[in-house]
C-alpha cells in the first residue's frame, strides 16, 4: 500500500538538514513539575460528543528507543536514522488507538502530523487509509531556543482553538513537550487529548490514555 504525506514549509530556525539547538536534554520522558497538571479521564458521555465532531484533537506517538536520541543539531527530516526511532511496541500502540478510534467512530478531518519520523510513522500505524499533513510547526520542542520554539508554540494553540466543523475533528499527532511548553501537560505514548476550540482560546476537556479504550468502548 502506498502512503502520501503533503508537506507545509519549515518552521523558522529548523532547517530540513538539521536543527539548531542547545545541548539535548534526555528524550521522551517528562520534565519536573509535569504531574501538576490534573489529567481528566474520558466518559462514555464525551466519547460519545466526540462522535458528533467539533473538537481538536492532539495525540501523543508511540513509544521510542529512548536509547537513541535525536542527533541535535544534525537532525535531518529527511533521514530517520538522525532521530530517536518509534519502537515496534510503539508502533503496535498507535495502531490499537486508531482501531480504537474507528470502533468508536469518532470523525476525523484536517488531520496534520509533526514531520519527525516518530510522528509520521504513528500516523501511518494509527490511520493508514488517511493522508495528514506534515506540518513542521509541529516540530518537536524540547531541543529547541525559545525563538525557534514560539512559532510551533503559537501554531499548536491556533490548531487546538480554530472551530471545527460539526461532523469531524481536527486530529494533531505530536509531542508530549509541545504540550507542556502550551498548558504543562506531559501525556503519555498514545495518549489522546481532548480539547473544545473556541476561537481566540480553547478549553481542555479530557483525556484519553490507552488502557481507558476497552472500559469506554463497552
Amino acid at each position: 500500500m502506498l502512503f502520501c504525506f503533503l508537506f507545509l514549509p519549515l518552521a523558522v530556525g529548523v532547517r530540513a538538514e538539521g536543527v539548531a539547538a542547545p545541548t539535548p536534554k534526555l528524550q521522551g520522558l517528562p520534565p519536573v513539575g509535569a504531574d501538576k497538571f490534573k489529567e481528566v479521564p474520558a466518559t462514555p458521555a464525551i466519547l460519545a460528543q466526540l462522535r458528533k465532531g467539533g473538537y481538536a484533537i492532539y495525540l501523543r506517538h508511540g513509544n521510542t528507543d529512548n536509547t537513541k536520541a535525536d542527533r541535535v543539531p544534525a537532525v535531518d527530516l529527511n533521514d530517520c536514522s538522525t532521530q530517536r526511532p518509534l519502537t515496534e511496541e510503539g508502533r503496535q500502540l498507535e495502531a490499537r488507538v486508531g482501531e480504537a478510534m474507528r470502533k468508536a467512530q469518532i470523525p476525523i478531518g484536517e488531520f496534520r502530523v509533526s514531520p519527525l519520523c516518530r510522528a509520521r510513522e504513528s500516523a501511518v500505524a494509527a490511520f493508514p487509509k488517511l493522508t495528514p499533513t506534515v506540518d513542521n510547526d509541529l516540530m518537536y520542542v524540547a531541543n529547541l531556543t525559545d525563538a525557534q520554539k514560539a512559532p510551533i508554540i503559537a501554531n499548536t494553540r491556533r490548531l487546538l482553538s480554530t472551530p471545527v466543523p460539526l461532523g469531524s475533528n481536527r486530529l494533531v499527532l505530536a509531542h508530549a513537550p509541545n504540550l507542556m511548553d502550551l498548558i504543562g501537560y506531559f501525556p503519555k505514548e498514545g495518549t489522546l487529548v481532548i480539547f473544545l476550540p473556541k476561537g481566540e482560546s480553547f478549553d481542555y476537556v479530557a483525556s484519553i490514555p490507552p488502557t481507558l479504550w476497552d472500559g469506554l468502548l463497552k
